[in-house]
């Protein structure tokens, strides 16, 4: 999730103001893939915590000369401006919004409550269920980090022991946390984790600490700044999932330890001489907040269910394949004399190699020592979840979860990634997109869409997740990890999409990218004329789209299909997600597919609306050929699983800044593929 870091210099060093503010905007520049939403920073000196934080990237934020003038004042000596002033300790966050909207300052982090400075990489998931099983903690942000302080202040005040706080925290809290703190009444640094995603690096004679919530972090940070040049041999180690670390502020000495375990109640650390005052340097009112343009929310969907029951009425006299379920308005398709479509005579039944094969397949790519092996790619859904699983509890592997947060992934998305990552003790490294740009890209070509609406154009909704493959092969030399698994089924793979644009796809076995030179010379032909017929579509998303384009179709992706080996089983997935880990489903539809997507519910309505199918019914067909679900089934789930998701596409549209209420109506007076 997001970016944390940070920096401690101890009183045996003699470092100057130029020295630390490279040192420190090196590790928030570094810290910014994960998150570019908002920045902030806590700084211990001079007998005060003094906090400055943004709603801005972290790069815009250091440029400033408001944060200049914080960072000299916070860490000069009083007495002499070419000296530092020891010890030093700074925490610092680089913010991929979750809980509570970054406009509001308050949201933002480091967050501060009862003398406790916390940073936090992660998601708490059930904090609405831990307010009412502690009454007594009073909610004063929307962001979910205040509960990890709050529960911390509660333990500590009970035993005395930040390491039996530490203990009882972990213990009551469900998701994902990597954690940083500073207190008011301890000269020390907590650091503690669930996932594993928090590594320290330090020189041998302790001369400074740093840390920082990825591997590629540290070691991006030790080459640019030439620490070693500068100390020596530099050491780095990852704080593993289930374990904590104290380090002095004042010789950087550390103590790590399991919280996993039962810890001593009593006392387990010097006190303070005198307590650190904590200043908000940046401190904003709800009412002096500047919020974002948010889209007209529609509140009655009454002309809309209008015009879905009259459609469906129509959908449902479709002619329909005898065998599957897809209908006579569906790409290239034909009927026999017996009603049987073409893509049921031409499927190849899905042929898995077996898990001793996947065993064998392994055994090359396995490290001893704990040391992660897998690079499993993760977006919250049902089958990376269960990929996520799979490897870690069946197979043994040491995965690394990746995802590409391209804006899209809805808040149900990320804590469903935080459930698995906390409870398994995955570490996850999310690539973050600047999501207020990528939300702007998606606005302008959806606007440009809706004045000359045509199918075969809606995949440009979605083109910007495709950087994924860019960033999930950049991961794979960052981390010598040379194993990432998709976790793709093969039921999934249906030619709907490229059909729209008048490519024929009949190998349905190979993932959509696996396209021939001509089919996809095809397909960018038919962008190409159309963003003649509309130039509405050449805006300032052009290069993010060609970027797409060619990261989907033209970087080499030799994965590792986990389903390619071991049988598909939706019953199984979804029994083993929601009894292991909670695994949370969307309230406005019985599907499980893609519902931490926010593109597919609208995207899925045109399809719906306009074509009379969506690629629910491919998907169902595919089901139907393999022996899983009967003919009758299939149509009783495609007609639950096709019911508009009025609430998810109302977000999609509020996310992105669009007006849903006149998108709906140009979606509406569009010419059906069938008689109306």
């Amino acid at each position: 999730m997001c970016g944390i870091f940070g920096f401690l210099a101890g009183n045996n060093t003699s470092f100057d103001g130029n020295f630390i503010a490279k040192n420190v905007n090196s590790l928030f520049l570094l810290a910014e893939s994960r998150g570019k939403e908002a920045a902030g920073c806590a700084i211990l000196s001079k007998g005060e915590i003094q906090l400055y934080k943004k709603p801005i990237s972290a790069s815009e934020m250091i440029k400033t000369q408001e944060f200049k003038k914080y960072f000299l004042s916070a860490i000069e000596d009083k007495e002499d401006d070419n000296r530092i002033s020891l010890p030093l300790a700074l925490i610092g966050h680089s913010r991929l919004v979750t809980n509570g909207a970054q406009e509001f300052n308050e949201n933002n982090q480091p967050v501060v409550k009862n003398g406790i400075v916390t940073i936090h990489n992660g998601i708490i998931v059930n904090d609405h269920v831990l307010r009412q099983a502690y009454p007594s903690l009073v909610k004063k942000y929307d962001v979910d980090t205040e509960m990890i302080v709050d529960l911390m202040h509660l333990f500590y005040s009970q035993s005395h022991s930040i390491k039996s706080a530490l203990h009882e925290m972990f213990k009551v809290i469900s998701g994902s946390a990597s954690i940083a703190s500073l207190f008011s009444d301890l000269p020390y640094l907590l650091l503690a984790t669930n996932t594993g995603s928090l590594y320290v690096c330090f020189d041998q004679e302790r001369r400074f600490f740093s840390f920082a919530s990825e591997l590629y972090i540290l070691k991006e940070y030790l080459k640019k700044n030439n620490l070693e040049k500068v100390f020596g041999t530099c050491i780095i180690k990852q704080i593993l999932p289930g374990y904590g670390m104290l380090v002095n502020v004042s010789d950087l000495q550390q103590q790590t330890f399991c919280y996993l375990n039962e810890i001593d109640g009593s006392s387990d650390l010097r006190p303070a001489a005198s307590h650190f005052k904590v200043v908000d340097m940046t401190s904003t009112s709800r009412e002096d907040a500047i919020v974002q343009f948010m889209a007209p929310k529609i509140t009655d969907w009454g002309s809309a269910e209008k015009e879905y029951l009259s459609a469906e009425k129509h959908i449902h006299d479709l002619r329909r394949c005898k065998k599957c379920i897809l209908p006579e308005t569906y790409p290239f398709i034909e009927f026999d004399d017996q009603g049987v479509c073409n893509y049921c005579h031409g499927y190849r039944k899905i042929s898995v190699a077996g898990r001793p094969a996947l065993e064998s397949f392994l055994e090359k790519y396995r490290r001893k020592n704990n040391e992660p092996d897998i690079i499993v790619s993760f977006s919250g859904g049902r089958d990376s979840s269960y990929a996520l699983h799979y490897f870690k509890t069946e197979l043994k592997m040491n995965p690394i979860a990746y995802s590409y947060d391209w804006g899209m992934i809805t808040d149900l998305g990320r804590r469903n990634q935080a459930r698995l990552c906390g409870k398994l003790g995955v570490e996850h490294i999310l690539v973050s997109a600047d999501i207020k740009k990528k939300r702007e890209y998606v606005r302008r070509n959806v606007e440009a869409w809706l004045k000359k609406p045509d199918l075969g154009m809606i995949p440009l909704f979605m083109a910007g997740d495709k950087q994924f493959f860019y960033y999930a092969n950049k991961l794979v030399k960052q981390t010598g990890i040379n194993l990432l698994t998709m976790a793709e089924n093969q039921l999934e793979r249906a030619p709907t999409k490229a059909g729209f644009i008048g490519v024929k796809n009949d190998n349905t076995n190979k993932p959509g990218y696996h396209l021939t030179l001509s089919q996809k010379m095809t397909i960018a032909s038919y962008y190409f004329k159309q963003y003649l017929l509309n130039p509405s579509y050449i805006n300032i998303s052009l290069l993010d789209t060609l970027g797409a384009y060619l990261s989907y179709y033209f970087i080499p992706q030799n994965y590792l299909y986990l389903f390619n080996y071991i049988k598909w089983d939706e019953h199984d997935l979804i029994s083993t997600l929601r009894n292991e880990y909670d695994w949370e489903i969307a309230e406005d539809t019985r599907s499980t597919w893609r519902i931490g997507d926010g593109t597919a519910s609208f995207y899925n309505y045109i399809y719906y609306l306009v074509a009379g199918f969506t690629e629910i019914d491919a998907f169902r067909s595919n089901q139907i050929r393999e022996g899983q679900i009967t003919r009758e089934q299939a149509l009783e789930l495609a007609r639950e699983e096709n019911q508009p998701r009025y609430e998810s596409m109302s977000w999609y549209a509020q996310t992105i800044g669009f007006d849903l209420h006149m998108a709906l109506k140009v979606v509406h007076s569009m010419p059906k593929l069938y008689q109306v």
